[in-house]
């Protein structure tokens, strides 16, 4: 069973011993949000970054605990930001992550991070999401088809920014250093301010499937933030919070891009 059709499962059991009907297990996602993704000659260096774990086009906010990297790579140099980090609690006691970072030289910034593991009652698994956004600076183009070193990681095959809504997007999934075949992956609209509704819940998590490649494609149908979520189920085994069974973990590979209207 792939992950999608498990968290279905789970979904329609935890509804039906609950509430009597059936409702879906949202999915998870880890994002990063720059104020920018594309930063111009003359214009403003400094970018705001939000870190959090969330159920991006129903905008609920889940508790994420420090991570373990939070970083960016330029023209292969990698920067370590963890310290830079500040805490941001909601009203619920739910904590995301931010920082502002000011970019000072031409090239691609690849901003990523390793989370801590989220554990995952509903589903018995503990969740690691490696998940990866870039920003060009000052038109230098060099770095965004590069990997990171990631476990889980995609490899965009088409330049992840400059792009108009309803073009087509590419990447390639790799963990533990190969392509991942035959892979779901879940895609979803960040939906900041609800502004976008459901038809039915069907529509809310869109899923591709990676092919022998790793390769996976999605046309992103308006503008806004797009989350790219590749999902593997890890080969080892780790104990559960209580210590008392040993419990899978879910493997994600997440990438962030942004599509611009057309005016």
């Amino acid at each position: 069973m792939n992950h999608t059709s498990r968290r279905i499962v789970i979904g329609i059991l935890l509804a039906f011993c609950t509430f009597g009907f059936v409702s879906p297990l949202w999915a998870h996602f880890q994002v990063i949000l720059p104020s920018n993704n594309i930063v111009s000659q003359g214009g403003d260096t400094n970018l705001e970054l939000k870190v959090l774990f969330t159920h991006p086009f129903e905008q609920q906010l889940m508790d994420m605990e420090r991570p373990r990297q939070f970083g960016v790579v330029i023209r292969s140099e990698k920067i370590n930001l963890l310290d830079s980090l500040r805490a941001n609690t909601s009203k619920e006691g739910l904590k995301s992550w931010e920082t502002t970072y000011k970019i000072k030289r031409p090239g691609d910034h690849v901003f990523f991070v390793e989370p801590t593991p989220y554990w995952e009652p509903a589903e018995g698994i503990f969740i690691i999401h490696y998940t990866k956004t870039v920003v060009n600076a000052f038109g230098m183009e060099e770095g965004w088809d590069k990997p990171v070193g990631l476990r889980a990681e995609i490899i965009p095959l088409t330049r992840p920014y400059g792009l108009w809504a309803g073009n087509v997007f590419q990447g390639k999934v790799i963990v533990d250093g190969e392509p991942l075949k035959g892979a779901d992956v879940e895609v979803e609209f960040y939906n900041e301010k609800l502004l976008v509704k459901a038809p039915a819940d069907a529509y809310i998590t869109q899923v591709v499937r990676t092919d022998d490649q790793g390769v996976f494609t999605y046309a992103m149908p308006w503008d806004g933030w797009w989350g790219f979520a590749a999902l593997a189920e890890a080969p080892e085994k780790v104990k559960s919070p209580d210590g008392k069974e040993e419990v899978g973990v879910e493997l994600g590979a997440v990438l962030w891009i942004r599509a611009e209207k057309v005016k």
